[in-house]
């Protein structure tokens, strides 16, 4: 096995000028940098993590703690996470949390406090107060994604003014009977994002002096099938069917497109679909959305945690909005045409 005294003889230096290199800190000139690096790479030489986190006290590891590891959405920003993390040589610890309450306890009051991660990344979650003080008091830099939260650092999206872009995008349109497919109250549990975007999408037909109508409503999960099904209720019901459909994600906004074409109905000619996240399958659906760039956001939380560690405390600011822009693609027409 490669040792470190072979490099340094390679690339004409001392260890600790190695052990400086490869560790990523400032202190050493960009010539000798890669002049190490690549010494390193030709010999086949890779740092021992427990020599380094003894060397540095880092574990140059970042947990993340997300919901879901099985939904396209949370997937993607992970993947964002990843690029970003490994990029500047860290390496990724998950916790997978479910809404157990003692599977909840058990990562912030004894996994995390293990002291195996530099940084922790909580996605999509609401921590209550004893998990938010639980994560700073593990002494590194924390920060959350998602909703509000007072005693975090935290990176937020708009989930009311997502719907209210999506519905409002359909109401200048022409459409004025639009169906709406959100979520069960049991998918509604981390920050209430399918009951905000539901408020976004009513807030936007009263303004546009439309009352909303429960018959246009339909639950789905978040997935295709769920899509599928709502869609189907949806359009199936007596009387008047909807002009248009925004649905709460773009699998479900796909679903109701596959549901439309089985009951004969041509989109965008008989019926209007929208959806929300930017999911890859869209431009394959030809879908209209409003991409919220869940992989963007993973990368700046990255971003944000590695700043921290080679920042000052305090550098982070309290809450930062993440950007989010309607697509318009071929499943939204002007009604009538």
């Amino acid at each position: 096995m490669v040792g470190i005294d072979e490099v340094a003889r390679a690339a004409g230096v001392s260890t600790a000028t190695v052990s400086r290199a490869l560790s990523g800190k400032h202190n050493v000139s960009e010539s000798t940098r890669e002049r190490v690096q690549e010494a390193a790479q030709r010999l086949g030489y890779v740092v021992s993590s427990s020599a380094s986190s003894l060397a540095s006290g880092r574990t140059r590891n970042i947990g993340v703690v997300i919901p879901h590891l099985d939904r396209w959405f949370f997937s993607t920003l992970l993947s964002g996470i990843a690029e970003e993390v490994t990029r500047a040589g860290y390496d990724i610890t998950l916790y997978n949390v479910t809404p157990d309450r003692e599977h909840r306890r058990q990562v912030f009051d004894t996994f995390l406090r293990r002291q195996r991660v530099d940084g922790v990344i909580a996605v999509a979650l609401e921590l209550g107060e004893h998990e938010s003080r639980a994560l700073l008091s593990l002494g590194m830099p924390v920060i959350a994604i998602g909703g509000p939260n007072e005693l975090l650092p935290t990176l937020s999206i708009d989930d009311v003014g997502l719907g209210r872009l999506a519905t409002e995008h359909l109401l200048a349109m022409g459409h004025l009977d639009i169906g709406h497919i959100g979520a069960d109250p049991e998918f509604d549990i981390d920050f209430h994002i399918p009951s905000s975007r539901r408020h976004g999408f009513e807030s936007a037909l009263r303004a546009a002096g439309i009352d909303p109508r429960p018959e246009l409503f339909e639950p789905g999960d978040f997935t295709i099938e769920g899509g599928f099904r709502a869609a189907k209720q949806l359009l199936g019901r007596p009387g008047a069917s909807p002009t248009a459909i925004f649905a709460a994600s773009d699998e479900m906004a796909i679903g109701a497109m596959l549901a439309a074409r089985d009951l004969g109905y041509r989109v965008p000619t008989d019926l209007s679909i929208a959806g929300i996240d930017g999911h890859e399958l869209g431009r394959f659906f030809d879908l209209t959305t409003v991409d919220q760039f869940p992989a963007r956001q993973g990368a700046r939380a990255a971003a944000t945690i590695l700043h921290e560690l080679e920042q000052p405390a305090g550098s982070v600011p309290d809450r930062e909005e993440l950007p989010y822009e309607l697509v318009v693609r071929g499943s939204t027409a002007r009604i009538g045409t």
